[in-house]
């Protein structure tokens, strides 16, 4: 069984009669839930996830010291370090009365403030541009539980998506780098006879192919260590992202089988863009599709700040 359905089955067994027997009046104020870092978060664990940070607990969010005092959150955090230690095979680790670095009372605003810079999910196009898509994709995973308040899904709700701009700025960023490393740096490096320049072009391609990948399926690329998992999951093409994934293994011969493979996917990705409107040049050069990506952005700032701004 996967960690995030032992959380809600944990919170639902445990969790939720705590809070109702013991903190009725908070009931209308918090939201209980399971997101944030951690394979188990995204529903990527497996047998090897369970050696660390991984226990069958869950996260309660309070609003801020003006709505629910210290001595109130304190009493919260002492009754959730009190639940069960064990549960369904997991067994939580000892844990501080806050309930450890990523289960138990949070203050929603320190929490999301910790992972996106702002309190409230409030970005100016600034931030967004230079965040990191992994620390807003721990924002929006997981799931909710509870939520009378209503503060923490609104937050998620704000954090779920790019705003327009934003991902084409990223979006011609990202086209930008896999054109020049993939469709043209390739090659010469290769040519030049540097096989570890060659091998790095390639990986800047593949890197910034997937990125391509999950923003026109206006998703968060999250942690390495996960990107191949979640770009499967994606609505990609026939193959697209066997063909990635085979590129960055290894799966092709190097020089012009490579070179053509790239070339396959980069085309892939430009019908991609097509169908969804984004261009309507007919070439698979990623460096034209990605200047026609940046001309077409409304924000005159944005637009006329440097390609690369969003990368």
């Amino acid at each position: 069984m996967k960690g995030l359905e032992i959380s809600r089955l944990y919170y639902k067994e445990y969790g939720e009669p705590m809070l109702r027997r013991d903190f009725p009046d908070l009931m209308p104020l918090l939201a209980c839930g399971l997101f944030g870092s951690g394979s188990e978060c995204f529903g990527y664990d497996d047998e090897i996830s369970r050696d660390h940070d991984f226990d069958p607990g869950f996260c309660i969010f309070l609003p801020g010291e003006n709505v629910v005092d210290r001595r109130t959150a304190f009493a919260l955090e002492r009754a959730y370090a009190k639940l069960p230690a064990a549960f369904m095979g997991v067994t939580r680790p000892n844990t501080v009365p806050v309930g450890g670095a990523r289960r138990g009372v949070f203050r929603t605003a320190e929490f999301f403030a910790q992972k996106v810079g702002v309190p409230d999910g409030v970005l100016t196009d600034s931030e967004w541009l230079f965040l990191p898509e992994s620390a807003l994709a721990e924002c929006v995973n997981g799931e909710i539980f509870y939520d009378c308040h209503g503060e923490v899904t609104a937050i998620r709700e704000r954090l779920a998506r790019y705003p327009r701009d934003v991902r084409l700025k990223k979006l011609a960023g990202a086209l930008l780098l896999a054109a020049q490393s993939g469709q043209y740096n390739y090659a010469r490096c290769l040519a030049h006879g540097e096989p570890g320049a060659t091998a790095l072009a390639l990986n800047e391609f593949v890197i910034n192919i997937m990125k391509c990948c999950f923003l026109i399926c206006e998703k968060y690329m999250p942690f390495y260590k996960w990107s191949f998992r979640a770009l499967r999951e994606l609505p990609l093409p026939d193959r697209l992202a066997e063909r990635i994934q085979d590129l960055a293994c290894g799966g092709c011969a190097p020089g012009r089988q490579t070179a053509d493979e790239a070339e396959i996917i980069s085309a892939a990705v430009a019908d991609m863009l097509r169908r969804q409107g984004l261009i309507k040049v007919g070439s698979n050069v990623l460096e034209e599709i990605a200047y026609e990506i940046n001309g077409s952005i409304a924000d005159e700032t944005l637009r006329n700040a440097h390609i690369l701004a969003g990368v």
